[in-house]
């Protein structure tokens, strides 16, 4: 299945970072995308239902991703989705994946930094010993120009494209390593995450969509 979803969220676990012995690196996280309703009954605000992902990023993003992200932040991410059918303990279910293609701060939640990392535009036919390398664990970019191309363009790395995600089940393999196998989610949303309840709560009902984010 190559179906793309984009969700909002909040990261509900600390990313954990790992390379496989093949030199790919790894970041994965719980996401919850919890919503928010206007109880015109009360003149309140309420809770609703929680949904859950599993998020894993790989290479290049996977280190910029582990090196920017952490527990608590509001971010969207687009991939491709992936449903898993699990068992463990007597227990079973399902849970929904993403392979990340894109990853990072919600700006309808804060103020974000931007780092440019340096890559060239044609990275894989650029010549032997001419592109810079990323390190998969630490991010450091080595062999870095000034950021052009042999053509002396602007390189920009752009989105991971489909062509730099792991094939669906290696993907699969690898988010299980990062889990240990644990794919069940918390029951509930933790409580030291919140909900982003001060955003929105100060905005008119009218204004505020299902998830609780201010409308454009």
């Amino acid at each position: 299945m190559n179906d793309t979803i984009t969700v909002c969220g909040i990261i509900a676990t600390e990313p954990r970072h790992l390379v496989t012995d093949t030199g790919i690196a790894i970041t994965s996280m719980r996401l919850a995308s919890p919503s928010r309703r206007w109880d015109r009954s009360t003149s309140t605000w309420t809770n609703g239902a929680t949904n859950w992902y599993t998020v894993t990023a790989f290479r290049s993003l996977a280190a910029n991703v582990h090196k920017s992200l952490k527990k608590g932040d509001r971010v969207v991410v687009t991939g491709r989705v992936r449903i898993r059918t699990w068992e463990r303990d007597g227990r079973g279910g399902t849970s929904v994946e993403i392979d990340a293609e894109g990853l990072g701060h919600d700006l309808a939640w804060g103020i974000s930094n931007w780092i440019r990392v340096p890559r060239h535009a044609n990275e894989h036919s650029a010549a032997p010993g001419t592109s810079p390398t990323i390190d998969p664990q630490t991010g450091e970019v080595h062999g870095a120009d000034d950021g052009a191309g042999t053509d002396g363009a602007l390189a920009d790395g752009g989105p991971v494209q489909r062509d730099d995600l792991p094939e669906p089940a290696e993907a699969a393999r690898h988010t299980e390593v990062a889990l240990e196998g644990q794919f069940a989610p918390p029951a509930v949303l933790p409580a030291d995450l919140g909900t982003g309840a001060d955003t929105a709560d100060s905005a008119d009902p009218d204004d505020v969509d299902a998830a609780g984010r201010a409308a454009a």
